[in-house]
């Protein structure tokens, strides 16, 4: 099991951040690799991922979600085994950290030595520098999602 950890500020309210978060399908706006997100009840998702040729399918369930502090999910069918949380700290009316812990089994070979040479690290950074990008530059969230999951 491989885990990474990665946080980064923007510039927007943390209910703005939370608020975009929990809106799955516009993921593919600024995570590279995921092609599609399908939310299929509140709390389960379908992803679909091509990282570096790797086509991935797989199910993700919504474990605990308290609005403006927390989301997190595990994989429960598919391709992917992973798990994680993003969590959403407010630094003050206009600025939050965002937060993203995430454990997963690399299977193949070559995920095996992505892996090993920082890759999945440097996605998921850049993937939250995408979503600052995203989010600062709209000033507003695409939609919400405010139910609880516990």
């Amino acid at each position: 099991m491989s885990q990474v950890e990665e946080s980064i500020e923007v510039g927007v309210p943390v209910h703005t951040a939370y608020n975009q978060w929990t809106q799955f399908e516009t993921f593919p706006e600024f995570m590279s690799g995921v092609e599609r997100i399908e939310q299929r009840t509140d709390t389960l998702t379908h992803w679909v991922t091509n990282v570096n040729g790797v086509h991935r399918e797989f199910d993700a369930e919504i474990t605990e979600q308290i609005p403006d502090e927390r989301v997190a999910w595990t994989t429960i069918a598919g391709e992917a085994k992973q798990a994680g949380a993003v969590t959403f700290h407010r630094l003050d009316d206009a600025h939050t950290k965002v937060m993203l812990q995430m454990d997963f089994h690399p299977e193949s070979i070559t995920e095996k030595v992505g892996d090993k040479l920082g890759f999945v690290k440097r996605q998921t950074k850049g993937d939250l520098e995408r979503f600052k990008t995203f989010i600062e530059e709209r000033g507003q969230e695409t939609g919400e999602w405010r139910g609880a999951v516990v």
